[in-house]
């Protein structure tokens, strides 16, 4: 692949990846959270359901793999995409996106604790890197509030989808699993929304134009660009690139909802991109 190319596929994945964050808390001023989110990730999966099925892409064989790849919609959409809405209720965009982004540290910790991967010394030190950013975002203190558990749940949500699409994910087809685990996660959400929150929606243009935008060009076209730089490129190293999203998390909500990012949250994100890169470089050696 051309670099040139490469260069702007990248930008343009992790710029979606980012402005999601603040799409979805202008979102929010119309749509329930849940509501916004199962939306999202319905619309989404059934176009992405039809696409697979039209192309006549292998689909899962036996309901054993079915049901994995209902577990990995729940986690990678269901809980993931659940928790960042909610907690763009209480913390901006940018610090939400900061907090989710840290879901490689966590693949390590719990790929060490779950299926006893041996990671290497400058991977660990990534981690450590990771923690400390963590706190630094959280304005070094303890006292959690409840849009950073939110934040933080999110990413701990996507460590553990990561290591089930890792351990589950080999015989299925890369589009039918992503195609169907977004329409199972959005179906999910649909039904928590009804259960968990009151729904509801003000149908304007707006608000259309944020569920599509969110549906199509976040999530079909952002996963869709995606999964053709890992293919066509080294995963690993192409991965590190993802602390790019974060960065264009804090730059949309500073243009598009003008907020303005403490000190601490600008250097707790910057250890947090340099603990992603360690644990994401090294990986890309084994």
């Amino acid at each position: 692949m051309h670099p040139f190319v490469f260069s702007l596929l990248v930008v343009m994945t992790t710029a979606l990846m980012g402005s999601s964050f603040a799409v979805g808390k202008i979102g929010l001023t119309y749509v329930s959270p849940l509501l916004l989110v199962a939306l999202r990730f319905s619309i989404a999966g059934v176009v992405m359901v039809v696409v697979v099925r039209v192309l006549n892409r292998p689909h899962p064989q036996t309901s054993k793999q079915w049901i994995q790849v209902a577990v990995i919609g729940f986690f990678q959409t269901a809980a993931v995409m659940g928790c960042i809405f909610m907690s763009l209720r209480t913390i901006t965009s940018g610090e939400s996106a900061i907090l989710t982004f840290t879901n490689p540290l966590l693949v390590v910790l719990l790929g060490t604790i779950i299926f006893k991967v041996k990671y290497r010394l400058l991977q660990w030190l990534g981690v450590i890197f990771g923690i400390i950013g963590v706190f630094i975002t959280m304005g070094g203190q303890l006292n959690l509030e409840i849009g950073t558990m939110y934040g933080l749940s999110s990413a701990v949500a996507w460590a553990i989808a990561t290591l089930l699409i890792k351990a589950w994910g080999y015989p299925l087809d890369t589009w039918v699993l992503t195609a169907y685990q977004m329409l199972f996660g959005g179906i999910i959400l649909l039904l928590t929304s009804f259960l968990l929150e009151t729904p509801v929606i003000d149908v304007n243009m707006t608000s259309i134009a944020i569920v599509l935008w969110l549906a199509f060009m976040a999530s079909i076209v952002q996963f869709a660009g995606w999964f053709y730089l890992i293919q066509k490129g080294d995963p690993g190293k192409t991965s590190a690139f993802l602390f790019l999203a974060p960065f264009f998390g804090v730059l949309t909500g500073w243009l598009l909802l003008g907020e303005q990012p403490q000190w601490y949250i600008m250097l707790g994100g910057g250890f947090i991109f340099i603990g992603i890169f360690l644990v994401n470089w090294k990986a890309s050696k084994e």
